[in-house]
């Protein structure tokens, strides 16, 4: 007789156990068991539990190749799930065998696991295992589907609705039942204050404080109170919600009508514009993206968006302040060019106008697109060409959590033609034309932090802390990475022959880049360290860089004078003419004006489950060398995190956003 030893861990989330009966049948190179009801004395399977049972089969099955596991009713029980974490077989020649499993189970399932080492296509050498992984993907590829929705935009998941999630890519419950508690008590808090729907206007910008009674953050009170600063308006180009679009100016552009005589009262005595833009001292953000795209009408008159210039300038002492805007692209008499002589409202008023078009750009293409939206491709291509053998689909797959969820949750709200964000300025048309333009402009360069960096001219700007925490970041998960990927692929060969892996960066290049061969972006791989940078490069934006467009939003846009996503008149178009009034008459009115408050809340919220950068709770890794090249990873997190957590205390605003304890693993909001 042999013995298998059968140790099984039930899920410790809210309803993982159950009472029902669950069965097992273990499948070897010599046979297979009996299907084994697993069943000891007392209950069994509740939450949390790791409990051992016994398979007995009259002789040794071999080389175990499969799990098959099962689920079925108890009489007079009410059905109910099961959330098996993962199972343990040992055998009687002493294997200790992993099955991660990680799956919600109903009534009459069958799934079938692989355990063991991960395996590439061609290191398969039974028919059975064979068999297994060609079924796994057409199951797969039948579920999970690409369509071309919005022509374009990245191709998305077929699934429209999040009723027709998987179940075991939907929200935990936990998560749900959270997010929609703060949702609740908010709008009631704002009924409460009259606030909800109202269209009356603001009357006083302290008023602004009050839109939450207990939500806010030290970064927020901060924004708050320094909104008006030009040092802080230029720290958060760097620094803030949206450091993606600023770059170094060697050169001026031609329709941006700013003079060297111009410029003189806002630099260090004795120098020049052009000996700073000698010296890299000279930033510049440029809106040209948001030229002709269609707006937002209210009241028969489309509103304004900013299209034009920001000129910064660091200090000898290594601020960043703004010293010019332009707010159209095109030079005229009624499109001066703003400076800080200016009278205190103009100056105000262009920055504001000039920060709420920042914001346009921020939300649907720095955050929803450059992170979400091409994020799917990277998702959905690894669900339908990498099988849960696989060594990619191993590393990939946690940062992948909740993320389907999210994306169909927020097409299917935030960017329905009656969501949230398409009573910003851009309306609902608008915001697809941006993010039309903005994956024109997606290049391989532009998602890899240090290449982006390199490109954007920004090496030696100071107190950046967005680019020296990312590097950093970036260093490690490429470190991580490179460890798993030559542990698996020791040769070029080994990249060349794994036709899973052709496949899913063919799907990605197709689907999530259109087939833009200008983009830079891969459509195979001949070696091992292009998959390095490349996964590296998943990694780092489905986990730092998300956080860097996300959890920042709460801290910097619940302020409305700090930046907002509509503004409802037009800007000054001469110099001398405005008040406090005008700044007030500006914003959105109070009903709008909670409603981006409440969205930013929900999705900058930390909930419960909230899974820090590197913890891999789902054990999937079977071999000693990726579990400890794991916990070297995680090692140098913490240090990480111990060193930005240092710097910070330093500082009057911290900066937190690539701070691995902070950033959540995957694109889950």
């Amino acid at each position: 007789m042999a013995k298998y030893k059968v140790e099984v861990t039930t899920g410790d989330m809210d309803y993982a156990g159950t009472w029902d009966r669950i069965y097992v049948t273990l499948i070897g190179t010599k046979g297979q068991s009996e299907r084994t009801e697993l069943n000891s004395f007392g209950i069994n399977f509740n939450a949390g539990a790791v409990e051992t049972f016994t398979v007995t089969t009259p002789f040794s099955l071999g080389r175990i190749l499969l799990l098959k596991l099962e689920k079925d009713f108890k009489i007079f029980l009410p059905e109910n799930m099961w959330f098996c974490s993962k199972i343990v077989v040992t055998t009687p020649e002493g294997d200790v065998i992993l099955f991660p499993c990680h799956s919600w189970m109903y009534n009459g399932d069958v799934i079938e696991i692989r355990g063991g080492r991960a395996m590439k296509i061609f290191e398969d050498d039974h028919q059975l295992l064979n068999e297994h992984r060609k079924n796994e993907l057409l199951l797969k590829r039948l579920i999970f589907q690409f369509e071309s929705v919005v022509k374009g935009l990245p191709h998305f998941s077929t699934i429209n609705d999040v009723a027709r999630v998987p179940v075991n890519l939907c929200l935990s419950t936990s998560k749900l039942s959270e997010t929609q508690d703060v949702q609740r008590k908010t709008i009631f808090e704002f009924i409460l204050k009259g606030m909800l729907r109202s269209t009356k206007r603001w009357e006083n910008i302290d008023d602004l404080k009050k839109i939450f009674w207990h939500h806010k953050t030290q970064i927020s009170d901060y924004v708050a109170e320094h909104w008006k600063e030009d040092e802080f308006y230029g720290f958060q180009f760097l620094n803030g919600a949206n450091p993606n679009p600023i770059k170094r100016c060697s050169e001026l552009p031609p329709n941006f009508a700013v003079t060297e005589e111009m410029m003189k009262p806002f630099l260090e005595e004795g120098t020049t514009l052009q000996n700073e833009m000698e010296k890299g001292n000279i930033l510049i953000v440029d809106k040209k993206i948001m030229e002709g795209i269609p707006t937002r009408v209210i009241d028969g008159e489309p509103v304004f968006v900013a299209s034009g210039f920001c000129l910064f300038y660091v200090t000898p002492e290594g601020k960043l302040r703004p010293i010019a805007i332009q707010l159209r692209q095109q030079p005229s008499e009624t499109n001066p060019i703003f400076l800080p002589s200016d009278s205190e409202t103009d100056w105000l008023l262009a920055k504001l106008f000039f920060k709420s078009a920042d914001l346009l750009h921020h939300q649907p293409v720095y955050h929803q697109l450059n992170t979400h939206f091409v994020g799917e491709s990277f998702n959905l291509s690894t669900m339908r060409n990498l099988p849960e053998i696989h060594p990619i689909y191993k590393l990939l797959i946690p940062h992948f959590r909740y993320s389907l969820y999210s994306n169909v949750n927020g097409r299917g709200v935030l960017f329905s033609p009656k969501g949230p964000l398409t009573k910003s300025s851009l309306g609902y048309d608008g915001l697809l034309e941006i993010m039309r333009r903005g994956l024109k402009e997606v290049t391989y360069t532009s998602l890899c932090l240090p290449d982006n960096m390199a490109a954007r001219g920004l090496e030696s700007v100071p107190n950046f802390y967005y680019r020296d925490d990312g590097l950093k970041l970036w260093d490690i998960v490429n470190r991580f990475v490179k460890a798993v990927i030559e542990y698996y692929y020791p040769s070029d060969d080994d990249v060349q022959n794994d036709s899973e892996l052709q496949t899913w960066i063919g799907e990605i290049f197709t689907h999530g880049f259109l087939g833009n061969k200008a983009s830079g972006i891969p459509e195979s791989f001949n070696t091992a360290e292009e998959v390095i940078k490349f996964i590296t490069m998943i990694i780092f934006n489905s986990s730092g860089q998300h956080a860097t467009a996300n959890h920042s939003q709460f801290d910097y846009y619940t302020w409305t004078p700090n930046g907002t996503l509509l503004l409802v008149t037009p800007p000054p178009t001469t110099k001398g003419q405005s008040n406090m009034k005008s700044i007030l008459d500006s914003f959105p009115n109070i009903g709008d004006t909670v409603i981006f408050a409440l969205t930013v809340l929900t999705v900058s919220t930390k909930y419960t489950d909230f899974v820090p950068m590197g913890s891999y709770p789902e054990e999937r890794f079977d071999e000693p060398v990726p579990k400890q090249i794991i916990k070297d990873f995680q090692a140098e997190l913490k240090q990480l995190s111990e060193t930005i957590d240092a710097r910070n205390s330093r500082l009057e605003v911290p900066y937190n956003y690539f701070n691995p304890s902070q950033i959540e693993n995957s694109i889950n909001v």
